[in-house]
């Protein structure tokens, strides 16, 4: 991904963003959605720094490979009904070489919160939201990219993910209900922001 890129899509989505009304209680949350490798973290890090937001990233909450619907569903019990409710909001990481929830993570007081990952912009999780933004990138280089980052780690499981990804999205409709929508081509390629 190039430094162009990722700054106008900064710009973009912060933009955006700010027209967007508080969701959560008083707090404004943005969903950052897209699949592996398609540079929605690399994102979602840019814009929860530029509007001063705390970042959860749905890594540290799925329970395992094949715990993406899980994740989902701790990401609304512990996180966004809890400070629609006034109340404090506080997530487990998942230990992904203990197989369990570890230490807890209060989530900061602010006018913001960034939540990242597939899963973020999910069915249940939408009325918890100011604002869905859905990343798009050709699978060939998503994979690229997710192999590049991960290396061996990720290598054996991302088929697997991938069928996760692929029923999660045919049954929510993810980037069918994105607010905006942000194109992430091969690096050096033109990137194109729409929405």
């Amino acid at each position: 991904m190039t430094g162009d890129w990722l700054a106008a899509s900064t710009d973009r989505v912060v933009a955006w963003a700010r027209d967007q009304k508080p969701s959560a209680g008083e707090r404004r949350v943005l969903a950052i959605e897209g699949r592996s490798g398609s540079g929605k973290t690399t994102l979602a890090t840019a814009v929860a720094e530029r509007l001063g937001a705390p970042l959860i990233q749905m890594d540290h909450l799925y329970a395992g490979w094949d715990g993406l619907g899980r994740g989902v569903e701790v990401l609304h019990e512990w996180v966004l009904a809890p400070l629609t409710a006034g109340e404090r909001a506080v997530w487990r990481r998942w230990d992904w070489a203990a197989h369990h929830y570890a230490e807890e993570h209060p989530v900061p007081d602010g006018e913001w919160l960034v939540v990242e990952g597939v899963g973020a912009g999910g069915a249940l999780l939408r009325t918890y939201l100011s604002g869905l933004v859905w990343v798009e990138s050709p699978t060939t280089v998503r994979k690229r990219r997710a192999l590049a980052r991960d290396g061996e780690t990720y290598a054996p499981h991302w088929r697997r993910w991938a069928a996760h990804e692929d029923a999660f999205y045919a049954a929510e409709q993810v980037r069918e209900h994105a607010g905006l929508i942000i194109e992430n081509e091969e690096p050096g390629d033109t990137a194109c922001v729409s929405g």
